[in-house]
């Protein structure tokens, strides 16, 4: 279609409602949500059928794991949403919000140390629709890694999950073995043998779990499963590495306090227009951290909200 008789008014408003304009012309790609880019066969031939029937029969997929059905009429958008909602599908995904949330497949992944669909679909729930009527200075996207790959870059979005498993040495049990299973099983080489003991480097180790197990003699029979949390990255035009909080969290409830008092601390502080890694560059990384350690964010969860 070459005639635009949609007004920006509206084209604004369906964009809201993830509607993307084709430029030039009065069609739309619709940004259908996937959670986390995990979606059932029927939804897939729901898709697929929405788009030889609404659109030009082409589906693309974003980097937010995002489906976009394209060359959709004006006309038809409210149709085309009743029919992807009869298998559970929506549009969305857009504005100074939070965003849906990325996962790698950590769950099925040999190297996965989180459920990383089940957490993802957590996050999904409480912030991306519990807090989808909420205005932010900027968008807010949320990733979730499952293990120290960092398939999602998790710290280069505004908040960011990593799964970890810290490994338990038994220094007692180790034999200082001159082939030592645990050194070699290391990929990132900060576990080594000195003067006949076995030695792990706190300060590089990254917590993968590839050591556990692994030793004849027990000296690392297991770890415990926890979650590293990156504020402050974001990429784009200005690109910020987000930074870890200085605690690997044990409990997935306290992970998913922290997420919700970054977004509550973006809401109350900061300025409209800025991302959270300038929000956190501008009130200090220190106190940043600060608060989202403490509870006074959530104890004044309704006050920031009502702004």
């Amino acid at each position: 279609m070459s005639a635009l008789t949609v007004s920006k008014e509206e084209e604004k408003r369906l964009k809201g409602q993830g509607f993307l304009n084709n430029r030039g012309t009065d069609e739309f790609s619709a940004r259908v949500i996937t959670v986390n880019g995990k979606v059932t066969a029927a939804q897939h031939r729901c898709m697929a059928e929405a788009a030889e029937k609404f659109g030009n029969g082409n589906l693309t997929y974003t980097t937010r794991l995002s489906v976009e059905i394209q060359g959709i009429p004006y006309e038809k958008i409210e149709e085309f949403q009743e029919f992807i909602a009869k298998e559970g599908l929506e549009t969305g995904g857009t504005g100074a919000k939070v965003r849906p949330v990325v996962s790698c497949k950590g769950t099925t992944c040999q190297y996965g140390l989180l459920d990383s669909y089940a957490i993802s679909e957590e996050i999904f729930r409480r912030f991306y629709k519990g807090y989808r009527q909420v205005a932010l200075p900027h968008k807010f996207k949320i990733a979730v890694g499952g293990c120290p790959n960092n398939c999602v870059k998790p710290n280069l979005n505004d908040v960011g999950i990593i799964g970890q498993r810290i490994p338990h040495f038994d220094s007692e049990a180790c034999k200082g073995c001159k082939k030592c299973a645990i050194e070699a099983a290391c990929p990132n080489k900060v576990a080594k043998v000195v003067d006949g003991k076995l030695h792990i480097d706190e300060e590089l180790c990254r917590h993968c779990g590839r050591c556990v197990g692994k030793c004849p003699f027990h000296s690392i029979p297991d770890g415990i499963y926890g979650f590293k949390i990156y504020i402050g990255g974001r990429w784009g035009k200005k690109i910020s590495h987000g930074k870890a909080l200085n605690r690997i969290f044990t409990s997935e409830e306290e992970a998913l306090d922290v997420i919700e008092k970054a977004i509550l601390l973006f809401k109350d502080q900061g300025l409209k227009g800025e991302r959270f890694a300038e929000t956190i560059e501008r009130i200090g990384f220190e106190n940043a951290e600060k608060q989202l350690l403490e509870k006074n964010l959530l104890e004044r969860k309704m006050e920031i909200l009502s702004k």
